[in-house]
């Protein structure tokens, strides 16, 4: 553990992973995320400044918790996004369902060319033999 400075609010706290924000800041943003999600879930049609207004929560903020699939929105939403790769209307994410299967088969790919490429252990065409050390 090592000791940090909160990005938010400055206090000291003992870092161990992720955002170097200290419990309490987790906290408060946590509950800021149900409120706005509850509210998204009862206003469906809400815009990005509705939102923003009522939950006061700042639009990077919403953003950031789009990109990272936490907060979708339904299909009657005007909330709309582009896929990075295609350009594609999304609800929510960065990538579009399918650039997401494209980049999933070229991993799965790029991942058996590997093994593949190995080299595969030479056998001995008299069978296996004992080997003794002088």
């Amino acid at each position: 553990m090592e000791a940090r400075n909160c990005r938010k609010c400055g206090k000291l706290f003992n870092y161990i992973s992720g955002l170097p924000i200290c419990p309490q800041c987790k906290e408060a943003a946590e509950a800021k995320f149900q409120e706005v999600k509850d509210f998204v879930r009862e206003n469906r049609t809400a815009t990005m400044n509705e939102i923003c207004e009522t939950c006061e929560v700042d639009k990077n903020q919403i953003n950031q918790w789009i990109r990272e699939e936490r907060l979708v929105f339904s299909d009657d939403s005007p909330i709309l996004f582009n896929c990075e790769n295609c350009g594609a209307t999304i609800h929510t994410g960065r990538f579009c369902e399918k650039c997401k299967a494209e980049m999933a088969g070229g991993f799965r790919n790029s991942i058996r060319s590997q093994v593949q490429q190995q080299a595969p252990k030479k056998e001995d065409p008299n069978g296996p033999k004992m080997r003794f050390l002088r």
